[in-house]
């Protein structure tokens, strides 16, 4: 806390030690609302030579930074196929935490933000909710990864 203010630490020393650059920059852009940055980040290390895991993982997160940057550039319809999309790799992906991410968390955070994406057959007829994208915290433990 700093000056009362509590301060949102999205990963610690040791995260920045165990992980890629790429995975931990693309947190740093994501959760400042910079997605399509975010995207870039990842997709860099997702180009590269990467376990199979990691790479599924690594696709998951640059389409649900896609998905928002969908909606802020108004195209709620290629939102829903990102969002969809990206719930198809984390369920493929079937691990509850991968990278030190706590996936039940965020895929919680990312449904209560785009569902209603779901609800109609064409988003287009809906108007854009105030949505409240997830924030990305990694958690304490450092994960082995491939």
């Amino acid at each position: 806390m700093v000056d009362g203010i509590e301060v949102f630490e999205p990963y610690s020393d040791a995260h920045i030690a165990a992980y890629p650059i790429e995975y931990i920059a693309g947190i740093d852009l994501y959760n400042a609302g910079e997605f399509h940055a975010a995207h870039d980040a990842w997709e860099e290390r997702w180009m590269g030579e990467v376990g199979p895991q990691e790479k599924l993982f690594l696709q998951a997160m640059i389409q649900s930074a896609v998905a928002f940057h969908h909606l802020d550039i108004g195209r709620p319809g290629a939102a829903r196929q990102m969002y969809l999309r990206a719930k198809e790799k984390f369920a493929r992906l079937a691990c509850p935490v991968f990278m030190s991410l706590d996936l039940d968390d965020y895929q919680a955070q990312l449904d209560a933000a785009l569902s209603w994406l779901l609800s109609v057959p064409d988003p287009r007829e809906l108007t854009q909710p105030e949505i409240v994208p997830p924030k990305i915290r990694l958690l304490a433990t450092v994960d082995e990864f491939e």
